[in-house]
C-alpha cells in the first residue's frame, strides 16, 4: 500500500510519516506542489500546516487539484481538514476558543474512522482556526466542549478531516486511528 503525506507545513508532518512508516505502509511526504499525475498512490494524508486557509489559500499548493481528482481515499489534518472545508463550500474562521494542548474528543458517530475507538478520549489540539459551517455533503462525526467539529466525513467519497493531531503520541488512539484510515484504503481498493 502506497501513501503519501502532502506537505502543507506542518510542525508535525514528519510524525504523520513516521507512524505511516511504522505502519509498514510505503510511504513518503511530497510537496503540496506536487502535480497529481505525479502521484502515484493509494491514498494521501494532508498535513497540517501555518496558513490561515481561509486567507492564504495559495499556500495550500494543489491541494485543491487533489481533491477535485482523487478516486482514492484522502485523510485531511488540521489545515489539510480546513481546506477540504472550504473548497467543498464550508466556512472556517477564527476559533471562538482557540485549542491547544489536551482535549477530550466525543465521539458522535463511530463511522470507519473511529471504528472500535472509546466514545470519548484524548486528543491533541494546535489550532486558531475552525470549521464554522458544514458543506452539506459533510458528517460531523465527533466534537469537543470547545470546538463542534472535530472530525467529518465526506458523503459519497472516502475523505475524512480530523481537527485534532492523530500522529502526536499525546493522542490517545491516534495510531488506531491511522490504521482503520488504511483499512478503508484497503477496502477501497477491493
Amino acid at each position: 500500500m502506497r501513501v503519501y503525506v502532502v506537505d502543507n507545513g506542518g510542525q508535525w508532518t514528519h510524525r504523520e510519516w513516521r507512524v505511516l512508516k511504522y505502519l509498514d505502509v510505503e510511504t513518503k511526504i511530497v510537496p503540496n506542489t506536487t502535480p497529481f499525475d505525479q502521484l502515484d498512490v493509494d491514498a494521501l494524508v494532508l498535513s497540517g500546516g501555518s496558513p490561515h486557509v481561509a486567507d492564504e489559500n495559495e499556500r495550500m499548493g494543489r491541494n485543491g487539484e487533489y481533491l477535485d481528482r482523487a478516486d482514492f481515499p484522502i485523510l485531511g489534518i488540521c489545515a489539510g481538514f480546513h481546506f477540504m472545508t472550504n473548497h467543498f463550500g464550508g466556512r472556517t474562521a477564527p476559533a471562538g476558543k482557540p485549542e491547544f494542548g489536551k482535549a477530550t474528543l466525543i465521539v458522535d458517530q463511530e463511522d470507519d474512522i473511529f471504528l472500535s475507538l472509546p466514545h470519548e478520549f484524548v486528543v491533541w489540539q494546535s489550532h486558531n482556526d475552525e470549521v464554522r459551517e458544514v458543506p452539506d455533503n459533510f458528517e460531523v462525526l465527533a466534537h469537543s466542549v470547545d470546538c463542534p467539529v472535530e472530525a467529518i466525513r465526506v458523503k459519497g467519497k472516502p475523505f475524512y478531516g480530523l481537527q485534532f493531531h492523530p500522529e502526536v503520541e499525546n493522542t490517545e488512539h491516534g495510531t488506531d486511528i491511522f490504521k482503520n484510515f488504511l483499512k478503508v484504503v484497503e477496502e477501497w481498493h477491493r
